[in-house]
């Protein structure tokens, strides 16, 4: 028997903005810093791991570019609200059994624990972005 599969939705504005390290100079640097750092994890997450990481308002620049993506990993531009994407994209993942929604924001958790996702804080995924060897379990 496989593994459940299981998809990470990543808010990156939120995850970004947890930190005070100047992001706001430069938005769409800070989403390809953040970006890189996600690609180098999906390298070491197991196979039936995915990672859909939503980009919004000027950070959205960062995939123009060609930014970072690794096999199990996407990236979602949101062309008005980040957090409506989020909803759409968990809303339309039924084929995995597993959803896990990265995000500080009350309101966004509640939206997306409505469709059966589970939600967790930016730390738990800066826990797994500073773990080298780490797996998103």
């Amino acid at each position: 028997m496989s593994e459940p599969r299981h998809l990470v939705v990543v808010d990156a504005a939120n995850v970004v903005g947890s930190r005070a390290d100047g992001w706001w100079k430069d938005r769409a640097g800070a989403a390809r810093r953040f970006l890189a750092d996600v690609t180098e994890l999906t390298i070491r997450l197991p196979e039936n791991t995915e990672v859909t990481v939503v980009l919004e308002g000027a950070a959205k620049a960062a995939a123009d570019d060609g930014a970072s993506t690794a096999p199990r990993m996407a990236v979602v531009l949101a062309e008005r609200s980040g957090d409506d994407k989020i909803v759409d994209v968990v809303a339309a993942a039924d084929s995995h059994e597993r959803i896990t929604v990265v995000t500080a924001d009350r309101e966004l958790r509640a939206r997306v624990e409505a469709h059966g996702a589970e939600s967790v804080g930016p730390g738990w995924l800066r826990n797994q972005l500073d773990r080298p060897g780490s797996e998103a379990d």
